[in-house]
């Protein structure tokens, strides 16, 4: 075996503890994987536990494909309170009093919770990633700054309440959100609290879901092994891609960048998994104009294999 085909490669799915950083598992993970190339897919905060998806090796350039799928989370918001950073980790203002949250009942929550599901424009939290003028928006909220981000466009699928407790002056909510990506949790729970006057911010989040992989495939930080949890990138692919298996010659021709008729491709503008009759991922083809076209592809020695 060539020093190239030992290197590992694949995708893992992390359930991220507490008060780690998202470089924080990237960090640990390059170490048991022996290798820098690590990546991750979509930036969990500190505070928030969960599924962290990170790419290893070549199979890092399918993170692409990943980051921009759609999102579940689980999530505590707190109603009766704001926060600077719209959560528990930020300077709390004053709190309501305990006649105003008294006010809040499950009929006035649920009727809160209609505008902001569906397509919706969002003002993303103050210190979000989102680069003004070149600069995070986090860091120039930490040094002082005033901070005014745009509402940009996003999709929240679900906003359901599971579950209301009262802890007085505070009421706070177990939610579920299916969103879009670029949707901000944070800023739900922001918004919830001012519609019903008296503030609100979140206190807990878990993603349970990114595209097709969910939590409960994931392994812990502390029972991760490299490669053995490792999934293939052609195990990847299929999850996230129509599929195709080639022949040995039509695989062979576009392992070798060579354009083939589209016989026997789906029907589909999605970029396409073609596979070896052996489980092989030779990449990823769009079809165009009666062609296919290699959109990416995984070379010899570093395709993995089911």
């Amino acid at each position: 075996m060539t020093a190239q085909q030992a290197q590992p490669n694949g995708l893992l799915l992390i359930d991220k503890p507490p008060a780690h950083t998202s470089h924080d598992v990237v960090a640990r993970t390059r170490k048991r994987a022996g290798t820098r190339k690590v990546g991750h897919a979509g930036t969990l905060d500190p505070m928030a536990t969960g599924l962290l998806i990170l790419g290893v090796g070549p199979s890092t350039r399918l993170l692409t494909y990943v980051v921009g799928r759609d999102k579940e989370y689980v999530a505590t918001i707190r109603l009766g309170q704001s926060s600077t950073t719209d959560d528990a980790e930020g300077e709390l203002a004053s709190p309501a009093t305990e006649a105003e949250t008294a006010e809040i009942d499950e009929p006035a929550v649920r009727r809160a919770m209609v505008p902001l599901t569906g397509d919706i424009a969002q003002i993303p939290s103050t210190v979000s990633a989102i680069k003004v003028d070149g600069k995070r928006a986090y860091a120039r909220a930490r040094a002082g700054e005033d901070v005014e981000l745009a509402a940009r466009p996003v999709t929240v699928a679900a906003f359901d309440l599971h579950a209301m407790r009262r802890s007085a002056p505070f009421v706070d909510l177990d939610v579920r959100v299916e969103c879009s990506s670029g949707t901000y949790i944070r800023a739900l729970a922001r918004d919830l609290g001012t519609a019903l006057g008296v503030g609100g911010h979140l206190t807990s989040l878990r993603r349970t879901r990114i595209g097709p992989f969910s939590v409960t495939d994931a392994v812990t930080l502390d029972e991760l092994a490299v490669p053995d949890d490792l999934l293939t990138s052609a195990d990847a692919a299929e999850s996230l891609f129509p599929c195709v298996t080639l022949d040995g010659s039509r695989a062979r021709a576009l392992g070798y960048g060579q354009r083939i008729a589209p016989d026997g491709f789906p029907d589909t503008t999605e970029p396409i998994a073609a596979l070896t009759e052996d489980g092989h991922l030779i990449g990823l083809v769009e079809v165009r104009k009666g062609v296919v076209r290699s959109l990416m592809n995984f070379p010899q020695g570093t395709q993995g294999t089911r």
